[in-house]
């Protein structure tokens, strides 16, 4: 079975519908218009980060009243939500907090403020979910004292003390049960990365257990797949996402993530239209999504999991369709398609191999080395006028970060001349029925499909077969089609 968006708009929330019989939860996630540092780079006193941060923890203190009254069980604040970013190593100081380690010290921050010095976040976060009775995952930053070592290969930094991004999730009565590093820092000058990947989850009474990870880790096999190996299905994913078109956007790829590892996401997203920082589409401003939400059952975790880890393999997380796809030929076995003209062009900085979609209707096949992608497809209205495009690539990412990839995707140009194509674009008025077929390498395929002004529409059905062919069925689409997407990681390929 596929899985189910709960919002369109904010898909914050994305689950898959092979839920417990009866048993759901309510879910809230606030998408934040964080108050700023104007001066990021430039230090500041404690008192005067503190003042800072209060401003956006008032914010909190609301949205966790309304959350609470509309019956929510735990609620989740984006990344970098209480101090915000742009800071240098030294300038972030002031706003740190010396978060203790849940698995070694059982802390109340709440009810025992004393314990800990200079920990005020902590205390009001606590407070926060203790006053509200709910779970509460926020995320801040964490100085971690580490010896100094002579040695070249120690991971200590030169000033004594790891900076972490960081996820905290409270209990409802304000015990701080879980803490989580962020490996995958994207251009973070004021943080480390953690010495090892850290697979941290937490239990609760009325969803069993949640997995953590934040922003980039998303991209990574490490913790995100990991924690899916062990049969984690609730992710929390607190994020300070900038939208990359025509295959990343925030709400895109959290969709197909959440459809490709077949896990529930609650995921949540900064507001800065600026920065491109958006979810929701409303204008820049906060917003509140409370949904109720299916638990999910266990994935069964088999023994030889710590051997598929380093194989980079593991688990088939796709789920399969409950029909057997179709095809607009008699057959689905019928001979390969006709070549058409291919062309060369650039999207999200990688070299696409595309074919231009320029019939009422046809089966399209095109490669990018030995990786191949096959197209049927059906314009709804014959005259349409846009153009578009679909694309292979296969190879490895190297702008902004480093993974390998193999995708097929259907955009829609951004002109009518073909190097237009694989440009960022948000609006389209073109329908089509297609079938996105692709023969992958991996087990890890990702599909989206993104219409007209970020909108998202769930696929028919998703067909994996065992020899890594993955197929995507649509038809009936309610806006005009952006992109449809099979996006294929190779998380084994990513250090060659």
């Amino acid at each position: 079975m596929v899985g189910t968006v709960v919002s369109v708009y904010l898909a914050s929330v994305v689950g898959v519908t092979d839920s417990t019989p009866d048993s759901s939860y309510v879910a809230a996630v606030y998408e934040h218009k964080v108050i700023l540092n104007p001066h990021p780079r430039v230090p500041v006193s404690r008192h005067d980060a503190l003042q800072h941060m209060q401003k956006n923890l008032d914010i909190y203190e609301e949205q966790a009243a309304r959350a609470a009254q509309q019956g929510a069980q735990i609620l989740v604040f984006p990344e970098d939500g209480i101090h915000g970013f742009n800071f240098t190593r030294l300038s972030i100081t002031s706003y740190l907090e010396t978060i203790p380690d849940p698995q070694e010290e059982s802390w109340n921050p709440c009810m025992k403020p004393e314990r800990h010095n200079n920990t005020e976040v902590l205390q009001r976060l606590s407070c926060m979910a203790r006053r509200n009775n709910l779970y509460l995952v926020a995320n801040m930053p964490d100085l971690q004292p580490c010896p100094l070592k002579t040695s070249p290969t120690s991971t200590c930094p030169p000033d004594g003390r790891w900076q972490f991004n960081t996820n905290v999730a409270f209990r409802s009565d304000g015990l701080l049960v879980a803490r989580y590093h962020k490996h995958n820092l994207y251009f973070e000058a004021s943080c480390d990365t953690p010495p090892e990947p850290e697979i941290i989850t937490f239990d609760t009474p009325f969803a069993g257990k949640f997995g953590l990870f934040i922003c980039f880790d998303i991209l990574f096999h490490d913790p995100t797949v990991l924690l899916v190996q062990r049969g984690v299905r609730q992710l929390i994913f607190p994020t300070a996402w900038m939208n990359q078109l025509p295959l990343l956007d925030s709400i895109q790829f959290q969709q197909a993530f959440s459809l490709g590892a077949n896990v529930t996401l609650l995921a949540v997203n900064i507001r800065n239209d600026r920065l491109i920082m958006t979810g929701s589409g409303d204008p820049e401003e906060g917003r509140l999504l409370v949904a109720r939400v299916p638990v999910l059952e266990p994935l069964e975790v088999k023994q030889s999991a710590a051997k598929e880890v380093e194989a980079g393999g593991g688990e088939s997380t796709i789920s399969v369709a409950t029909d057997s796809g179709y095809c607009y030929q008699d057959s689905c076995d019928d001979p390969p398609p006709p070549s058409y003209p291919t062309f060369i062009s650039s999207m999200m900085y990688d070299t696409f191999t595309f074919v231009l979609l320029n019939e009422t209707q046809g089966d399209v096949k095109v490669c990018n080395g030995t990786f191949c992608c096959r197209l049927q497809y059906r314009w709804l209205l014959q005259d349409h006028k846009e153009l578009y495009a679909f694309g292979a690539f296969a190879g490895t990412h190297t702008v902004n970060g480093r993974y390998a990839l193999q995708v097929c995707a259907v955009v829609r140009c951004a002109g009518l001349d073909r190097s237009s194509c694989g440009q960022e674009v948000e609006e389209a008025e073109s329908k089509m029925d297609f079938l996105l077929e692709g023969n992958f390498d991996t087990k890890y395929v990702y599909p989206s499909i993104l219409t007209s002004r970020m909108f998202l529409e769930q696929p028919e059905s998703l067909e994996k077969a065992a020899d890594g062919r993955l197929t995507m069925k649509h038809s009936n689409t309610k806006g005009g089609l952006v992109t449809a997407c099979l996006y294929g990681r190779m998380y084994h390929l990513d250090n060659e």
